[in-house]
């Protein structure tokens, strides 16, 4: 179980920001943070792995304290047991595949680990590649699994398949939501991407001006049911050939006809309010 509250002034692009939450994740969840920019999503992350330190509170991993700023501790990152994934991947460009994984061992974690995260990566034929000859999935792969090689009780992926196109997006988060199950993880994924979120996380942790605004499953947050008979979901993608878009039910996907009128100002991330009386759809915009 991980318990934190934290408190820190924070300099966002509207001016000085409080961040202030207090929240617990169970062992073994998937948690999707989202908001707009500036929110104090990647501040969350960076708290968590000790790069950035709180003002106030505490942190507390598996009964384990990390932080806690009245007690003066505060363990530094390379003995909290976190891995992280950033968004600019963040690896050695003049090292090998193996090379990169290897350096993050520790004395306690046998260097078997690096060939088995190798294979389940699919890069154990490219692992005497130096990593500025991979294209950009491969070089996630590499990030995804150096981020594990010490085993960590909480790993912390920072927008990493934003560079990505959809299909190889789609693809590796399959292999990291395989991942999280094989090594009973507990996960904290921020990203912009509804479908994203929606399909990897069991739960959402919404940032608004520092502080959560709604916290439950991507249903709750991303679906609401309305009172005058509608219906409010959320578009992910249209198809303005055929004049569809498609919609977010749960975990599943929906295809619904909308007016071409309609559909030309769809930006995605827009609401989608369905009429269940009529039938009629309007776009919401964000």
């Amino acid at each position: 179980m991980i318990e934190f509250s934290l408190q820190k002034q924070l300099h966002s692009a509207n001016g000085a920001m409080l961040f202030n939450i207090d929240h617990t994740i169970k062992q073994g969840a998937f948690i999707g943070v989202y908001g707009a920019s500036g929110t104090g999503k990647t501040s969350l992350l960076r708290m968590l792995a000790g790069f950035l330190e709180p003002e106030k509170g505490f942190i507390k991993v598996n009964n384990t304290t990390w932080f806690n700023k009245e007690q003066k501790i505060n363990l530094t990152p390379q003995k909290r047991k976190t891995g992280f994934v950033f968004q600019d991947y963040a690896l050695f460009p003049n090292m090998t595949v193996k090379e990169n994984l290897s350096y993050a061992l520790d004395k306690t974690t046998a260097p078997s680990i690096v060939d088995e995260l190798l294979g389940l990566v699919e890069l154990d034929q490219l692992q005497n590649r130096k990593i500025q000859t991979l294209s950009g999935g491969q070089k996630q792969r590499v990030a995804l699994a150096r981020a594990l090689v010490r085993k960590p009780d909480l790993l912390l992926l920072d927008e990493p398949l934003s560079a990505l196109d959809s299909a190889l997006r789609e693809k590796l988060q399959t292999l990291i939501l395989s991942l999280h199950k094989k090594f009973n993880l507990t996960t904290i994924l921020v990203t912009h991407d509804l479908s994203e979120i929606t399909r990897l996380a069991d739960e959402v942790i919404f940032l608004k001006d520092g502080v959560i605004e709604k916290y439950g499953s991507p249903v709750e947050i991303f679906s609401a049911a309305q009172n005058n008979g509608a219906l409010q979901l959320t578009a992910i993608v249209a198809d303005k050939t055929n004049n569809e878009l498609c919609l977010l039910i749960g975990k599943e996907l929906l295809r619904i006809k909308i007016d071409a009128s309609e559909i030309m100002s769809f930006e995605k991330g827009d609401s989608v309010i369905v009429n269940l009386e009529t039938k009629d759809v309007k776009v919401k915009k964000r």
